[in-house]
């Protein structure tokens, strides 16, 4: 296929590799005119994933890509950048999502910000890092077309990379979302030292939440218990890749997010989600008192305050 990567940061660099590998042919779309160049002369990307051997597949600039002759688009923007860019592409090429939040301006997800075109959702425990040094891993891809969704699923399958499908867009969606604001919680129960038994507490109250949260909007159970759902959230929170756990690190450590952010270097997509998933589930009436927890220490509030809070609630059944 024919396949234009829109993102040049760690995830969209080591997915366009990953299509190479699978013999695509593939063009990286970059915002930035210069990283492009730096990529086609070089090889390699010199800001995220510097050591990757990126040859065999095209760097352009987002301003006179070649988008409407693909065969296939993959998003791999930030989400506070996504309307934008999906309103903008040309042609009418299906659309692959690798970004995980929520539009921050209406709340929506992602890929309903995608009109007149097939669309399909890839997420699970994909560390950036260690796909592009070819560890295995798995993956989904949801679509609401289960013929686009096998399609896809063929051209990415690897013996590296291992692909299911999935129907169920919303939880899917909403697993990749909401696992970055829980992920920032475990970083602080690194940071502040609070042990092993916390953190798996948390994770596993994470999880109902994200659950609970894909009930009120349709979503199927067994997604959270999938790939996308658990899988996904017990790598971002216990990697030392992951940005969010590392982000909640720091906070806990006495940075401010926008330090934080800035140490890092790279975005951090729970900082941004955070308060679009709060919004949302006071929308929808539903409990999610880790993601109000995150809220609260995000606008300032003492996090060890938080903790008192958290572990005094009433006792309940689980």
């Amino acid at each position: 296929m024919n396949v234009s990567v829109v993102g040049g940061g760690s995830w969209g660099t080591a997915f366009s590799a990953l299509l190479r590998d699978r013999g695509h042919e593939v063009t990286l779309v970059c915002r930035d005119a210069e990283q492009a160049r730096t990529i086609t002369a070089t090889g390699h990307n010199p800001r995220y994933l510097q050591t990757i051997d990126l040859r065999g597949l095209h760097a352009m600039p987002l301003d006179g890509s070649p988008l409407d002759e693909s065969e296939l688009i993959v998003l791999a923007v930030p989400s506070r950048a996504f309307a934008e860019v999906a309103a903008s592409l040309p042609g009418d090429a299906p659309v692959l999502i690798l970004t995980k939040g929520l539009d921050p301006a209406t709340g929506r997800r992602l890929s309903t910000r995608v009109t007149g075109r097939g669309v399909a959702v890839l997420s699970g425990p994909n560390m950036a890092e260690e796909v592009a040094e070819g560890l295995p891993s798995a993956t989904v891809i949801a679509s609401e077309d289960r013929a686009l969704a096998e399609e896809l699923q063929h051209a990415v399958n690897s013996m590296v990379f291992r692909v299911y499908v999935n129907d169920d867009l919303v939880g899917v969606e909403l697993c990749a979302a909401a696992k970055n604001v829980i992920a920032l919680a475990a970083g602080a129960v690194d940071g502040l030292g609070l042990g092993d038994n916390a953190k798996a507490s948390l994770i596993t109250r994470g999880l109902v939440e994200m659950a609970r949260l894909g009930e009120a909007c349709g979503a199927q159970p067994e997604t959270f218990s999938g790939l996308a759902g658990m899988g996904d959230l017990i790598v971002t929170c216990f990697s030392g890749y992951g940005r969010n756990r590392r982000a909640g690190e720091l906070i806990a450590r006495g940075s401010t997010p926008e330090e934080a952010a800035a140490q890092i270097g790279q975005v951090v997509e729970g900082l941004t989600t955070a308060p679009v998933l709060r919004e949302l589930s006071h929308r929808l009436g539903v409990e999610l008192p880790i993601t109000e927890g995150v809220c609260q220490v995000l606008g300032g509030q003492e996090l060890r305050e938080l903790v008192v809070n958290l572990m005094g609630r009433e006792p309940t059944q689980e």
